[in-house]
């Protein structure tokens, strides 16, 4: 595959990024990439032993918390959830948010409401990890050991990776937005709705990002409603009031061959211009400069709207720590996801060094690994189970049809409906459009976050 990005989940269903924190600015409200999780009252810190500690209380943190209790042998406060934000999100959903078939509230929940009162809950940051030692150390003093730990806290977004973005975002008179943040999702679908004529440009960088196929869904749903409402004509762009740019900063429309080629000859097809490996660096007012991949001078572009994505990372504390390789993701065995550093340490999703796209329905193929692979060696057993990079991003290439890429390591197709039915998924269809719009958020609502769902593999009793 070409390079590790992801599909929003989203992975897409992390609540690693979202929602954003606000913060003052010189007088503006921007968006600092903060985690935003769930509320719930602080844990008393009598009890700070547990066998398994998990960071994270997102898809892949609720997911496996849950399925461990469910399939374990585990009392009361065996189990540790550790995460310090106010929601989790479905993040997958944004991109929905973003094309005005939903709204943000509608997919969050408290996590307070989601928590086994088996677990352990600590409504804390984390400020650091001592493998070596068995022990995470809290953001108010507190440590908490382990005997197992799975960090899976997801990545961080970083709004200050592109010069002038936190101030774009903030100014509701600007026409910048992203659907990539709770606090910015809003503001996606009245800066289409608003445009009227000039150029539209949807934006993707380089290196690891939530959702390799989001940066695109929102362009498609913007054609779509452009073309609806009279300003966009396909067989004419040129002559058309709005024009289309998707800048992105890899050298294909998606890193599946596959599913590439389906969105490229869509791209040729809609007259949407293609700047391959061009990675946003600045907004100043309408301009926008990418970088080139090549060493090429910068490339500067008016706009009238801009959707960004901005670039994303692992957490400092993640980061930071011996469990994490050079490039700051934890470092997992791509088959078993045990650490390649510590047998008592575990990672799937964001902030793993899996290879593969960072998605929920990533998550749905990783947890029951994970789970299986700890619970044996609980019992002292090696990892038996492997994970084969299966992955999923429903594209949304206009409103009512979606083209359902699945796949694994290497980028191999691996649909479920190709198999069962004989179904091109490449082909975008009605049906998988349903699915990503009501489906998927329902099922992540009522079993996943429980520890009930895998995914193709169905239900987990």
């Amino acid at each position: 595959m070409v390079p590790r990005i992801v599909c929003q989940a989203t992975a897409a269903a992390r609540s690693a990024t979202a929602p954003t924190a606000i913060a003052a600015l010189g007088g503006l409200t921007v968006p600092v990439s903060r985690r935003g999780f769930a509320t719930v009252a602080p844990v008393a810190a009598s009890q700070k032993n547990h066998k398994v500690v998990v960071i994270g209380g997102g898809a892949a943190g609720l997911s496996i918390s849950h399925q461990l209790l469910r399939q374990g042998k585990f009392s009361k406060d065996d189990i540790a959830v550790i995460d310090p934000a106010t929601w989790t999100h479905y993040q997958p959903g944004w991109t929905l948010v973003g094309g005005g078939l939903k709204t943000r509230e509608e997919l969050r929940m408290p996590l307070e409401s989601l928590i086994d009162p088996k677990l352990k809950f600590y409504n804390e940051q984390v400020a650091s990890l001592s493998p070596e030692d068995n022990l995470v150390s809290l953001g108010n003093g507190d440590k908490v050991a382990y005997e197992h730990l799975v960090v899976v806290p997801g990545i961080h977004i970083n709004y200050n990776s592109i010069k002038g973005l936190p101030e774009a975002l903030a100014n509701p008179d600007a026409p910048v937005s992203s659907i990539y943040g709770y606090d910015t999702c809003a503001k996606v679908f009245p800066t289409i709705k608003k445009l009227q004529r000039g150029q539209a440009i949807f934006t993707q960088p380089t290196g690891i990002v939530k959702c390799a196929g989001a940066p695109q869904k929102i362009m498609w749903l913007a054609l779509d409603y452009w073309k609806k409402a009279g300003l966009y004509d396909a067989s004419n762009p040129s002559k058309s009031p709005i024009n289309i740019t998707f800048a992105t900063g890899i050298p294909a429309m998606f890193g599946v061959p596959k599913y590439s080629a389906a969105l490229e000859k869509m791209r040729q097809e809609r007259g949407v211009e293609g700047l391959f490996q061009h990675d946003l660096v600045a907004i100043d007012g309408n301009k926008a400069t990418f970088a080139r991949a090549d060493g090429a001078e910068p490339v500067t572009r008016d706009f009238d709207l801009l959707h960004v994505v901005p670039k994303m990372g692992p957490h400092e504390f993640v980061k930071n720590s011996k469990v994490a390789n050079s490039t700051g993701l934890v470092d997992v065995d791509e088959s078993t996801t045990q650490s390649t550093k510590y047998k008592n340490v575990w990672s799937v999703g964001d902030a793993s060094s899996l290879p593969t796209s960072k998605t929920a329905a990533a998550i749905t193929a990783q947890a029951p690994v994970l789970v299986r692979n700890l619970l044996g060696a609980l019992d002292g057993k090696g990892p038996e189970t492997e994970y084969d990079g299966y992955t999923s991003c429903p594209i949304t290439t206009e409103y009512g049809k979606v083209l359902l890429a699945e796949f694994k390591y290497g980028g191999v197709p691996k649909e479920t409906f190709g198999g069962l039915l004989g179904i091109d998924q490449a082909v975008p269809r009605r049906a998988f459009y349903y699915m990503k719009k009501d489906m998927f958020p329902w099922v992540y609502k009522k079993f996943m976050v429980k520890g009930t769902w895998a995914g193709p593999k169905g239900f987990i009793r």
